[in-house]
């Protein structure tokens, strides 16, 4: 399927005007309905119950060691002990490293 590039431009501005005009919807009319409220606050709370929450759990232990890690790494840095941080808790500090997070 091969398009001019006049009817490329062509889509491109209507898929525009349309995101345009449902935005502009959005903000003037249905974000002010009370039903629609309603309906999206209760999804939202099924969605947090049914998925978020464990989500969120699944989230945190995964990433239990690293928050743990990058705590004590901030109180030494905090007092100018870096040097002692990264002898005493080598094992922290290579999760750090691990981890992407920029150690001065």
């Amino acid at each position: 399927m091969d398009l001019t590039e006049a009817q490329i431009a062509k889509i491109l501005d209507d898929y525009k005007k349309k995101r345009e005009r449902e935005n502009k919807y959005y903000h003037e009319v249905k974000k002010h309905d009370e039903e629609f409220k309603a309906k999206n606050r209760e999804r939202a709370k099924n969605h947090y119950h049914n998925k978020g929450k464990e989500m969120k759990s699944n989230q945190y232990q995964d990433n239990k060691e690293f928050i743990k890690a990058r705590s004590l790494y901030n109180y030494y840095k905090k007092r100018d002990k870096i040097d002692t941080f990264k002898e005493k808790h080598e094992d922290k500090y290579k999760v750090l490293i691990d981890k992407g997070y920029e150690i001065e």
